[in-house]
């Protein structure tokens, strides 16, 4: 029986190790040629190595699928084309691809540093960018086409020390909506996911008091290969009616996210004072007020599923 992305090819950032190994191996399996990319640096973005990259593909052909490596930087431009270029030269077309290559530099903000902030937008919201705008010639000319990018909560409902990493994953929403929009009358599709799996970006989350002890344990028991099913569907031909969509995988749990909307409005017919927005609108307002100290341990205190 026919995979679901048999005769497509899929590009796949950073995916030597952990979930984008696991999407790679996936898509592969379902009958897609993979553009393995990644240029095996550490969780920092500090060196590198073509060891991971190039053990996905040979894991690929040895199970009878086919895969090719690319250890181009999606923080470069020329790297990120070079990407979509070898995957077209090597099997001759591109399909879809999966934004999955990331970088963290946590801290706490008062100690973020301007390098700290640059290298962890460079590579998880201008990589996005970078690769996304390197396929888009090929989908338009095509007139399809599929972009999978990966946020994280920490963007959507937010995480202490990682102000970079927040504002890059809520960038990359903003970015997939943005593309979305301009590319449905080419019938090119762009959406988003936010996994939870314990991964070498996860492994870093701190575990000194019994409630992070207990979010870590959470998390360990979710595996990146559950992911994988849900990237495969957007990047087939079943999801050509599914786009500018915020999906989320929580194990065997599959999350669709809001967009922000209003919740709640007041009007004053005689305009507003700041006194009177502190006597009668915040009163109003405050039960419907977001946690100020909110993580996504709050949206999601129940095991994993």
């Amino acid at each position: 029986m026919a995979g679901i992305l048999e005769g497509k090819v899929v590009a796949i950032t950073g995916a030597g190790r952990g979930i984008g190994r696991e999407l790679a191996l996936h898509c592969a399996a379902q009958g897609a040629a993979i553009l393995v990319n990644d240029p095996g640096v550490a969780q920092a973005g500090d060196g590198g190595d073509v060891s991971p990259a190039q053990q996905t593909v040979d894991d690929i052909i040895a199970a009878g699928g086919r895969a090719a490596a690319n250890f181009g930087n999606v923080a470069d431009p020329g790297e990120a084309a070079g990407i979509i270029d070898d995957a077209v030269q090597r099997f001759g077309r591109i399909d879809a691809v999966v934004n999955n290559a990331g970088i963290l530099r946590d801290t706490i903000w008062h100690k973020m540093s301007y390098e700290d902030w640059r290298s962890v937008i460079d590579v998880n919201l201008t990589g996005v960018f970078n690769v996304s705008k390197a396929a888009t010639p090929y989908f338009r000319e095509q007139q399809s086409g599929s972009f999978i990018h990966f946020t994280s909560t920490s963007g959507l409902i937010g995480n202490l020390g990682q102000a970079n990493y927040s504002a890059a994953k809520l960038g990359v929403v903003a970015l997939s909506q943005s593309i979305a929009l301009d590319m449905a009358r080419v019938g090119v599709r762009s959406n988003c996911i936010a996994p939870f799996a314990w991964s070498r970006m996860t492994s870093s989350i701190p575990a000194d008091t019994p409630a992070q002890q207990e979010r870590v344990k959470r998390l360990q028991e979710m595996s990146a290969d559950k992911i994988a099913p849900l990237v495969a569907y957007l990047a087939s031909d079943r999801a050509k009616d599914v786009t500018n969509q915020i999906f989320s995988v929580r194990k065997n749990e599959i999350l669709l996210f809001s967009k922000p909307r209003p919740i709640r409005s007041m009007a004053k017919l005689e305009g507003w004072t700041a006194e009177a927005i502190a006597d009668e609108l915040i009163p109003a307002f405050r039960p419907d007020f977001a946690r100020a100290d909110e993580v996504s341990a709050h949206v999601f205190p129940y095991d994993p599923i």
